[in-house]
């Protein structure tokens, strides 16, 4: 009997056996929500090489194609042709950074491009390193499709070259200070001379070397010109609201 109670009394003090803590797994962040398009590059230009009607007739431009997409909300926004213009006879330049809200921005199939200006400008050195996600599979027109670049892709051999995109525009998304035309007189011109500030819609991935925003200038302003630089006057749409 003394020794059953020897016995149980021992096993009460015996400390309980702790479980093991489970491993620490590594928390996923959430992939981006899509969301309704608002933002893509025009399917097609004006056809009057880089006279787009100044601002105003880019903009409506911009709001026609939307309007005629077919993608949810499109026809209700607010659409804004990124491109700057430069200052002119006492009127002062306009940044496209400045045109285009706050974000974020989505392409035609609810993939976010871009958080806000300073993610799609590259503002500070970590975004900068980080780059935007624009590139030959995002940037997408009002219709979901890809846009024909130097870069082929499966599908689009024969579809030609069109990565130049009209943007009178620095990387940063300011205007040119300088007296050089970057902007075709203000997105007016259709002349032989002139010149206007492209980026290109094909990069690769965002680490590329080329800029979407700000490739090079074009040959000129008349659509023969665009054309053999590498485009077709098409420019990038964003929505405001």
């Amino acid at each position: 009997m003394n020794h059953i109670l020897i016995a149980i009394t021992a096993l009460t003090f015996i400390a309980p056996v702790q479980a093991q803590d489970a491993p620490m797994v590594p928390e996923i962040p959430p992939r981006p929500a899509k969301g309704e398009m608002s933002f893509f590059i025009t399917s097609v230009g004006l056809g009057d090489g880089a006279n787009l009607g100044g601002l105003a007739g880019a903009d409506a431009h911009c709001q026609t194609l939307a309007a005629a997409s077919g993608q949810p909300g499109a026809e209700t926004k607010t659409w804004r042709a990124y491109l700057s213009t430069q200052a002119s006879e006492g009127s002062p330049a306009i940044n496209a950074r400045d045109r285009i809200g706050e974000g974020p921005w989505y392409n035609a199939k609810g993939v976010r491009i871009a958080v806000n200006n300073a993610d799609l400008h590259g503002d500070t050195v970590e975004l900068a390193r980080k780059g935007n996600i624009l590139n030959i599979n995002t940037v997408l027109t009002e219709f979901g499709e890809r846009n024909p670049g130097e870069i082929r892709v499966s599908g689009m051999e024969d579809a030609g070259n069109k990565h130049d995109v009209l943007t009178g525009t620095r990387a940063d998304g300011m205007a040119f200070t300088d007296t050089f035309d970057r902007t075709c007189s203000n997105w007016t011109s259709n002349k032989e001379n002139g010149s206007a500030n492209v980026g290109h819609a094909d990069r690769l991935t965002s680490f590329t070397s080329t800029s979407w925003n700000d490739a090079h200038p074009s040959r000129g302003c008349s659509q023969d010109n665009l054309i053999a630089t590498g485009g077709a006057g098409q420019f990038y749409c964003f929505a405001v609201d």
